[in-house]
């Protein structure tokens, strides 16, 4: 019995020489399309499609150009968190668009364990890691510069001059938005913060927001005391409440806010999730925005605009700070990458002239 020999796959070359091309012209049709007429485009994909090649081994690419053309997100939250989070998701979304334009892929490297996250790092079939969250994971830092990849951060964190990373000055920011409230003619005010500590809530003294965990909390609540304390009023006349970005702690703060004799006429949320959950628990006792209190938020998610009333707020340019990201990771230049991005104030309907 004779054994019925093995038919080779097919290669690149069979496919140039079968659609009557050079190798250099068919391979372009396969890794740079948009160079390629299309009638030629097309006869060479039908003639590859006859003869059954699949197209080039990604293998082969890997080992010939040392590019896998993929950038890892890492991050310690979970990977649910890029979904459920709006910031997070619309961050995601403008990386996701910056790495389509560049015809590259994208990986989210992800735990809420630690030494998992680092075999994940360790691991990832990646060019580069774009790194969010990095207070919680200094590891992900060394876990790149092992791996001798590119890594930028996407905030610039003040106390961290020597990390690459794209981002926006959080202070300035926060500026922005209580010169806002200043020019309104508001003199209460009152903060109501995100973390400034891992899991921790309640109000908080300015000792704490120098030694802050987490720098863009830090950097926002610097931005709106500096502002408050040239304009005449004192840093600590103003209520500082640290919430963790849900109902229960920002109803807390707003509850312990208005027990005052005098409670503030407007508020500095440092994100706009905590400013829609303070925007519904003032709704649901009939304190008037921007009647009684005028409320502006901060990141400009979707849903600040169709809230009601519609968010006053602090537009990031997340665009621009993926697109810079991404660039970065994908053709890196000497130096460390420190790119600081301006903002935007965003007024609609949450704020207005304190009642006389």
């Amino acid at each position: 019995m004779t054994d019925t020999p093995t038919r080779k796959p097919a290669r690149l070359a069979d496919v140039a020489e079968a659609a009557g091309v050079s190798k250099a012209t068919a391979s372009n049709v396969f890794n740079r399309p948009g160079i390629v007429r299309k009638e030629l485009r097309d006869r060479v994909l039908e003639t590859a499609r006859q003869i059954g090649y699949a197209g080039p081994d990604p293998r082969a690419r890997v080992l010939g150009t040392g590019k896998v053309g993929a950038i890892g997100v890492a991050t310690v939250e979970p990977l649910s968190y890029f979904f459920e989070d709006s910031f997070a998701r619309e961050l995601m979304t403008s990386i996701a668009r910056a790495c389509d334009d560049s015809g590259t892929g994208l990986s989210l490297v992800s735990s809420a364990n630690h030494e998992q996250l680092a075999w994940n790092l360790r691991n990832a079939v990646v060019d580069g890691f774009l790194l969010y969250c990095l207070e919680e994971a200094r590891d992900l830092i060394d876990e790149a510069r092992d791996r001798h990849l590119p890594y930028v951060a996407l905030y610039v964190d003040r106390r961290e001059t020597g990390i690459p990373a794209v981002g926006i000055d959080e202070a300035a920011a926060a500026r922005l938005a209580t010169q806002h409230l200043l020019d309104l003619g508001h003199r209460r005010f009152a903060i109501l913060a995100m973390e400034f500590t891992a899991g921790s809530s309640g109000p908080v003294t300015l000792e704490t927001v120098d030694t802050a965990f987490y720098s863009a909390t830090s950097g926002r609540a610097i931005g709106t005391l500096d502002t408050l304390e040239e304009a005449g009023i004192p840093r600590t006349s103003v209520p500082i409440h640290e919430t963790l970005t849900d109902a229960d702690t920002v109803a807390e703060a707003l509850e312990r806010i208005f027990a005052a004799s005098e409670p503030p006429t407007a508020f500095v949320a440092q994100s706009d999730a905590i400013a829609l959950y303070a925007l519904d628990w003032l709704t649901e006792r009939g304190i008037s925005v921007p009647g009684d209190v005028s409320l502006i938020g901060f990141d400009d998610i979707p849903e600040a605009a169709v809230s009601t009333p519609p968010l006053t707020t602090i537009r990031q340019p997340l665009k621009d700070i993926a697109r810079h990201a991404v660039d970065a990771i994908l053709d890196p230049q000497d130096g460390v990458l420190r790119k600081v991005l301006p903002v935007e104030l965003v007024v609609r309907n949450s704020t207005a002239p304190p009642r006389r």
